[in-house]
Formats: structure tokens, sequence, C-alpha cells
């Protein structure tokens, strides 16, 4: 199940807001999104101060059975990555929703927080593919 704290796309990254006040999101991938890629041998992620766009490219993510884009679900900087996935990328596979989480961004634009979904919706969504 997909936490409900948390926000998705439906390229399958899940958002959090760690704290409003200061529009801090940490963003990862869906437990759905590590299933199809199998077992995550690299991750590509973002330098710390560099600028995601809403729905831009910001990385891959290989595994075993591809390469794939990471897409990031709001515009901001980057001000932190998840280092422990350089080691051990496997963590995505293993808790995508808590250890495995990928970057930390201030959002730039708190209004595009509306084009994401509901833990809900996503199920839905992935139910569908």
């Amino acid at each position: 199940m997909n936490p409900s704290d948390r926000q998705y796309t439906k390229e399958h990254e899940w958002l959090k807001i760690q704290d409003a006040d200061s529009n801090l999101a940490i963003v990862g991938i869906t437990d759905y999104a590590q299933a199809q890629l199998g077992d995550v041998v690299f991750i590509d992620m973002p330098e710390i101060g560099s600028t995601v766009v809403h729905m831009d490219k910001m990385g891959e993510i290989e595994s075993v059975k591809a390469v794939s884009d990471l897409f990031s679900p709001v515009s901001g900087e980057v001000i932190k990555t998840n280092s422990e996935l350089l080691d051990r990328p496997e963590l995505i596979n293993e808790d995508p929703y808590n250890e495995g989480w990928i970057l930390q961004v201030i959002l730039s634009d708190p209004e595009e927080l509306n084009s994401l979904i509901s833990a809900e919706e996503y199920q839905s969504f992935t139910e569908q593919a």
C-alpha cells in the first residue's frame, strides 16, 4: 500500500512535505516503480544546489532490467541527496518510502503540488496499468 502522507506522480515518484513552513520536501520512487524495475544497481541523482524542474528529468535509475529516467514532481533547489544510495542502491528496493528516499528539495512553487495525486488515486492508476 502507498503511504497516505505523500503525493504521487503518474511517472511513479512520490513527494512528502517534511516542513511546510520552509517548503521542504523529500522525493523518492514508489514501491510499484521499484518492483517494475527489479534490483536497482545504480542511481544518478542531481547535484546538491542544482535546480530541478517540475516533471523534467532529474536523473536516472539503473536496474538489472532497464535504465529509467527519474522525473521531479516539483520545481526547486536540491538541498540534500541520499548518499547512502551510492553504496547501497538496493535500499530503493528494500524500503522505497523511507531509507530509499532520493533527495530533499526546497519547493520554488508550492502550487505545483496541485498537479500531484493522492495515494488512493495512485493506487487506482497502477491497478489500471
